[in-house]
């Protein structure tokens, strides 16, 4: 079992500082990159080498769709398929994520320039955890509380105190990412990385 902590990705805010202002990250077991994409109803597949080839596209595709399309890209880590999108929130939205969870895993977690942030986990179609990861303490999903000891171990302060500690909240969902799927990102992996990207439709509502 991974013993991550939030301090084995301080790298990220300092090596990807544009993406880490914001992003979503989504790990799939099981998939190929192609077929993640091709469930998503992306279009425009295209390959990028590196994790910053992914920011230009990611904008483009905004303003070109006016956000009724984001731009992801994805790339295969192991077992796992691994999603990246700047300025992209695809990888928490339940009527997307939920269906895709169907037989398999999905971990995520995402950040916007507002310091608004999730974290998710699914198993089989079933949210099993999701809270914000500024106030770890409110959480929800079919298993709110079974994850704690590796929240904590990752970095999180559960307290509700008003002067509970607050630093590293993102690194710690990273770090909370690889103890739930074993997977350790690194930067050199997000630099050599080859990733298939495409523009995604959001659900309609």
């Amino acid at each position: 079992m991974s013993e991550a902590t939030a301090h084995d990705y301080l790298w990220f805010d300092e090596h990807f500082p544009a993406l880490a202002e914001a992003y979503c990250l989504t790990l799939v077991r099981g998939l190929t990159p192609d077929a993640l994409l091709t469930r998503l109803g992306a279009t425009t597949l295209h390959r990028i080498t590196g994790v910053d080839g992914l920011n230009e596209p990611a904008y483009e595709s905004w303003d070109t769709h006016d956000g009724d399309r984001l731009f992801a890209g994805v790339t295969r880590v192991g077992e796992w398929a691994l999603m990246i999108e700047p300025n992209g929130y695809l990888g928490i939205t339940d009527e997307l994520i939920g269906p895709l969870s169907r037989g398999t895993t999905v971990v995520s977690h995402f950040r916007n320039v507002n310091a608004v942030d999730h974290f998710n986990w699914y198993e089989n179609g079933e949210l099993r955890l999701h809270f914000e990861p500024l106030f770890a303490y409110a959480r929800d999903g079919s298993d709110p509380d079974g994850s704690m000891d590796a929240m904590r171990a990752a970095g999180f302060d559960l307290s509700e105190d008003d002067e509970r500690n607050f630093d590293l909240h993102s690194e710690a969902a990273f770090a909370l990412a690889e103890r739930l799927t074993g997977l350790r990102l690194t930067r050199e992996l997000l630099n050599a990385s080859d990733f298939l990207g495409g523009a995604v439709p959001l659900p309609r509502t």
